[in-house]
């Protein structure tokens, strides 16, 4: 199987649990002092629930009002692991009993997520899921049939990868929906970007980086995040006495991507997340920096490489126009494209874009008739600028699916221009609105996992 599909696997076996430990103090990186844990049943003794018969199943953990089973449990952390060793066939894994805690608290998490989605009516329909799994086929370029058996002979069930990746899609809409369509970037930010990038001399580089964050509940009393923060400081001796950065992650980070190896993946030096900034430009290749604190908890960084910036001067832009229904439960899938076929029949027939876009778009740029301004390729979304670069002046797309919803396009004129200075503040305002979507949805995340009723239970009896 190819890396890329690797890569996905890896990523989605991330959805998974851990055993737990008996004492509190044991119970992983993200255990909360006001979260409970129990190890007898309600209204029965220890004695009695010591005396009960072993069962198939039991419940380990209680989020709100879903319990996390022990099967579930033993069949994501197995999974996982799996994957691991694939990835990595020389390379040492996490103690199993370390990968669980790390997985159960990662479910956890993704549960509350869903939970909170489904309370506040978003859905992701059979339709919308059907075309995202057909478009990773695609893009893996395998038929359907073809990359089920190649999902079934690594060990992921087709029923588990399509419900995973209903929950991507939805993690995704929560992050549209509660963080990233609040954002605003200031004209005095992007300045200030900018300055800064002058000052360091490096404005367009890029920072391949990996993290672990050891993570602080908001009412952590000292003695806890002391505790913690000695937690940061053992993962960080670790990488020094020379362990590898995914290993250290795996065991030791709370943030979602700790077992991807704690990967952030390329940054340009005004994406790096804020606590980092000042520190990581003067990072070399293979860097690793001292314990910082945030406000969410203890970090460590390395630097995994560096590069260049690779812009040119001179680009090809897109003067676009667009109308964009989301899709929500108010607006289904089939329900949104019916909506856009009907306005573009009215469009076909001689109805002004702009006029259509001003009345019907969910989009911001509503207001000027949809106009987006120019884009330049790798400024957008992949199926975007798919349809983007195919249009002819006046010519509008067919319907285009991003995580944002469905978009109708019209390509109202392009350019070859030497962009200079405005590719640079845009790229700023990229950058540091890209940074505050991220930071914004990582705090939003934690929020809602330090408000959930979270119930720990012995694995071995039931309550």
């Amino acid at each position: 199987m190819n890396p890329l599909l690797r890569s996905l696997l890896l990523a989605l076996c991330l959805i998974c649990a851990a055993a737990l430990p008996a004492e509190a103090g044991d119970l992983g990186p993200r255990f909360d002092p006001k979260d409970i844990v129990s190890d007898a049943s309600p209204g029965a003794g220890a004695a009695a629930a010591a005396d009960a018969p072993r069962v198939v199943d039991q419940i380990v953990a209680v989020v709100n009002d879903e319990a996390i089973t022990q099967v579930e449990l033993d069949d994501r952390t197995t999974a996982l692991a799996d994957q691991l060793a694939k990835q990595n066939p020389n390379g040492q894994l996490p103690e199993r009993a370390v990968l669980r805690r790390q997985v159960l608290e990662r479910m956890i998490t993704d549960r509350v997520l869903l939970q909170y989605g489904k309370e506040n009516g978003l859905r992701v329909d059979d339709v919308t899921l059907d075309r995202a799994v057909q478009r990773i086929a695609d893009e893996n370029k395998l038929a359907l049939e073809e990359f089920r058996r190649n999902l079934e002979h690594d060990g992921v069930t087709w029923s588990r990868f399509r419900e995973d990746i209903r929950s991507e899609i939805l993690f995704a809409r929560l992050r549209d929906r509660e963080v990233e369509s609040h954002i605003n970037v200031s004209d005095a930010e992007v300045e200030a970007e900018l300055r800064e990038e002058a000052q360091r001399g490096s404005g367009e580089d890029e920072l391949l980086i990996s993290h672990v964050l050891v993570a602080v509940p908001e009412q952590a009393d000292p003695e806890e995040t002391a505790r913690r923060e000695a937690r940061a400081r053992e993962a960080l001796s670790h990488l020094k006495a020379g362990e590898t950065f995914a290993q250290v992650a795996a065991t030791y980070s709370d943030a979602p991507d700790a077992l991807q190896g704690g990967s952030l993946g390329w940054r340009s030096i005004s994406r790096i997340p804020s606590v980092f900034a000042n520190v990581a430009p003067g990072m070399k290749k293979g860097e690793t920096s001292q314990v910082i604190r945030s406000g969410s908890g203890f970090h460590v960084f390395q630097v995994i490489d560096r590069r260049g910036s690779k812009t040119a001067e001179v680009v090809r832009q897109y003067h676009l126009r667009e109308i964009l229904v989301r899709i929500d439960a108010n607006s289904g899938d089939s329900e949104a494209r019916a909506r856009l076929r009907t306005l573009r029949a009215r469009m076909d027939g001689g109805e002004d874009f702009a006029q259509i876009a001003r009345l019907n778009s969910e989009d911001e740029s509503r207001t000027r008739g949809g106009d987006i301004g120019w884009v330049a390729a790798g400024e957008t979304f992949p199926a975007f600028e798919k349809a983007m670069v195919s249009l002819a002046p006046g010519q509008i797309s067919d319907i285009v699916q991003t995580p944002l919803g469905l978009h109708l396009i019209q390509l109202v004129e392009q350019r070859d221009n030497d962009v200079g200075e405005e590719r640079r503040r845009a790229a700023a305002r990229q950058g540091v609105r890209a940074r505050k979507v991220d930071e914004g949805f990582e705090d939003w995340v934690r929020q809602q996992r330090d408000g959930a009723y979270v119930e720990y239970r012995n694995g071995e009896r039931q309550l």
